[in-house]
């Protein structure tokens, strides 16, 4: 399934502290939403806290449980799922993301759309058992 195989490079990129590879996971037309104080976050703000957050080691782990597909087209997945990221100084943080990934010219798939839930539509999606 495309949606997982996506999200299990995410997390390993992310894991191996992989910035290239990791980026090129990345539209450079996406756009985050739901990140309280930022209306929205785009390519060059993601690899700037990728950057940041890589080269100095910050991250532990990162993973990804969970999967509901929410539309699927050729070319354009919709989808949900629970990251959880480990800081370096194993303090974890858990939050639903919707993503919508785009297959590119370069037929590589890409996030095009991120939006991170609010936790009362996250309480929702798991008690449905919608993840």
């Amino acid at each position: 399934m495309i949606a997982q195989e996506f999200l299990d490079r995410m997390a390993s990129t992310a894991n191996a502290l992989d910035l290239e590879q990791h980026m090129n996971l990345i539209s450079r037309d996406v756009g985050v939403f739901g990140i309280p104080g930022f209306d929205v976050i785009g390519y060059d703000d993601w690899y700037k806290q990728c950057s940041y957050e890589f080269e100095n080691r910050l991250l532990k782990q990162v993973s990804y449980k969970g999967l509901n597909v929410l539309a699927e087209t050729p070319e354009r997945i919709m989808f949900k799922s629970i990251e959880t990221v480990v800081a370096g100084d194993g303090a974890a943080s858990t939050s639903g993301i919707e993503f919508i990934i785009s297959k590119e010219s370069d037929g590589q798939w890409r996030v095009t759309q991120e939006r991170v839930l609010p936790d009362d539509e996250l309480e929702n999606d798991i008690r449905r058992g919608a993840l």
